[in-house]
């Protein structure tokens, strides 16, 4: 395998990480909206 296919495993790899690391905040960050709607209602009550 020459250098190319070496960089081109690589960049694939880092976009993959990146891709992973933005679904999960994204989880997170809908979780964390749900949970503070939550807590506004109790809030209210």
């Amino acid at each position: 395998m020459g250098n190319q296919t070496y960089l081109l495993a690589a960049n694939v790899i880092v976009w993959l990480g990146i891709c992973g690391f933005v679904a999960f905040v994204a989880t997170r960050q809908a979780r964390l909206e749900r949970r503070l709607k939550q807590l506004e209602a109790l809030h209210e009550d």
